[in-house]
């Protein structure tokens, strides 16, 4: 789904309104890009693969194991390519060994129908996707919320756990060291329903353009 740019600007404005620590780096920014569609996997499974990767690590070295990992694949990132890849050839792509486990227990739950991310959306609890994801071996919430947002594209995401998010927060609002998780989690409760966009200026902050978001 991609926004359009008057609801992206609609949620700039909210965002300076209710907070104007916002206002620098939302008026030397580009309207919030979270909804494009270039640069995106293009299926659910790849993009949770690519999620998992990136866990604790810079998107340049993420992006680089994603793309040994594309290759040993021969370009299908599929639970069927996976499942039939060997753990040393995912080891030698320089997938750690958690890593590695992480996306083979994806590929299975996926291939098997355990996790049905269709079904998952169709529910009624929002959250129910979030809570399906989390309860395989090696996925937390950061990696959900980064589905959340960047897949799905959903705008109200908290991602208080993502050091770089917490980082832009604390330049923006010139807070000494990292505030960390705890308290930011309700930090977030005024910038509702666009915490998504908050969190994609605060990655600004830190990050500049980074064209992998």
């Amino acid at each position: 789904m991609s926004h359009p740019d008057a609801l992206m600007q609609a949620a700039a404005d909210h965002l300076v309104a209710v907070d104007p620590a916002f206002g620098p780096i939302v008026a030397t920014s580009p309207l919030c890009t979270l909804g494009r569609t270039d640069n995106q996997p293009d299926t659910h499974f790849a993009s949770l693969v690519k999620s998992v990767i990136a866990q604790q690590l810079s998107t340049k070295v993420a992006d680089t194991l994603t793309a040994r990992l594309t290759a040993a694949l021969e370009g299908d990132v599929s639970p069927t390519k996976v499942l039939a890849l060997d753990e040393e050839a995912m080891r030698a792509a320089g997938l750690s060994r958690a890593k590695t486990r992480t996306i083979k227990g994806l590929a299975t739950a996926m291939h098997s129908g355990d996790l049905d991310i269709d079904a998952a959306l169709a529910h009624d609890d929002e959250h129910r996707l979030r809570s399906e994801l989390t309860a395989l071996w090696g996925i937390g919430r950061w990696t959900a919320e980064m589905f959340e947002m960047f897949t799905l594209h959903r705008l109200d995401v908290w991602p208080v756990g993502d050091l770089a998010m917490r980082r832009g927060w604390a330049q923006l609002h010139g807070l000494a060291g990292d505030p960390g998780a705890r308290a930011m989690d309700p930090w977030g409760e005024p910038l509702r329903p666009y915490r998504s966009v908050a969190a994609w200026y605060c990655w600004r902050v830190v990050d500049g353009d980074n064209p992998s978001w």
